[in-house]
């Protein structure tokens, strides 16, 4: 059976179907469908035996034109694999009424998706989360429901938290224990300040730390400011695979909740979750492994969705200090007694929560 799993989002959505996509592959052969921003989770994750990659005019920070051409292609690219079914994965907020009508026209005969919309012909499956017990389960249990629903379960052993496969390094030079700090994020309202990273770093470095900044192409000017002269700058020098292994060699990872904090999350490492209330955390936090959550959960922009801040100096983040990142860095990862650790930067208990 060739099953086709898509998630139409960011690297860090798709860790997040992770999970269910090794429920699908445990019974059937599986490609994922992915957008250009998420295609390179897709490939990093294990079970897939192939990526198809179609960007959704309906889906992403900046969608895509409608393109008739790219979408007959899509089409005939499906058809020509003859997929037995489809399973396709959404944020709570999104529909996958467009990308199931598409499938059906390429000939793909059972459909299961979750939709709060009336789906007429086009679902198989319609699974349903709001309104439900299982409303407010984190996006990657979401997504194993939503596999069950289909008639997919993880195999025995499998503990359904997130994983990738990689076999990159990280780069050469790196100090033999580090933090890392990720400032950036795809979402500008889910990042903390950039002078509020650059204080974190410096903290954290006249704790006792070696820290390493990371950050994408596009954010080197970010990294190097907030690295300064004291953090490993690593801007725009890795890739996703090479990112998964800097991450993977790390203490903790102090990010905000962009797709990085799930990557950490996939390769093993503690989380300080510096998250912005845009979105829920009890769906969108760290999945499966040892964190700290930091921020105001009832701040104004609450539950907004929005991905600029809609209320003035970030205050969701802002008033999260540079201590407290110091103190939930130690009670993740405590350092090892004598190597000058400042009593000082570890007087406040972390005032987010631990798991």
């Amino acid at each position: 059976m060739r099953v086709l799993a898509a998630r139409l989002d960011n690297d860090g959505d798709v860790l997040l179907t992770g999970p269910a996509v090794r429920a699908l592959a445990a019974a059937a052969t599986v490609d994922v469908l992915a957008s250009p921003a998420g295609a390179g989770a897709a490939r990093l994750l294990p079970g897939v035996a192939d990526v198809l990659v179609f960007d959704p005019p309906w889906s992403g920070f900046s969608p895509a034109a409608v393109d008739p051409a790219a979408v007959q292609d899509l089409v005939a690219r499906v058809r020509a694999r003859g997929y037995d079914e489809a399973v396709l994965f959404t944020s709570f907020h999104q529909s996958p009424l467009p990308l199931a009508l598409l499938l059906r026209l390429a000939g793909v005969a059972r459909i299961s998706a979750t939709s709060e919309d009336y789906p007429g012909s086009l679902l198989d499956v319609r699974h349903r989360r709001e309104g439900t017990e299982r409303a407010d389960v984190g996006e990657a249990v979401a997504a194993l429901d939503l596999a069950a629903a289909a008639g997919f379960a993880l195999p025995a052993g499998d503990d359904g938290r997130l994983r990738v496969l990689t076999t990159a390094a990280p780069p050469a030079g790196l100090p033999a224990s580090y933090v890392v700090v990720h400032p950036g994020a795809s979402v500008p309202a889910r990042a903390p300040l950039p002078e509020q990273a650059a204080a974190i770093v410096e903290a954290l470095v006249r704790a006792g730390r070696d820290v390493v900044v990371t950050g994408g192409p596009g954010e080197r000017e970010l990294t190097a400011a907030v690295a300064g002269r004291r953090g490993v700058d690593l801007g725009g020098r890795t890739d996703l695979p090479g990112l998964a292994a800097v991450l993977a060699a790390a203490d903790a990872v102090v990010v905000g909740n962009t797709g990085p904090a799930h990557l950490a999350a996939a390769v093993g490492t503690p989380v300080v979750s510096l998250f912005a209330p845009v979105v829920p955390a009890r769906r969108w936090g760290p999945h499966g492994v040892p964190h700290v959550l930091l921020g105001d959960q009832g701040a104004p922009c609450r539950g907004t969705r929005a991905r600029e801040c809609p209320v003035p100096g970030h205050p969701c983040l802002a008033g999260v200090g540079a201590r407290e990142v110091v103190a939930a860095v130690e009670a993740l990862a405590p350092t090892v007694p004598g190597t000058g650790v400042e009593e000082a930067d570890r007087e406040n208990a972390p005032a987010g929560r631990t798991s």
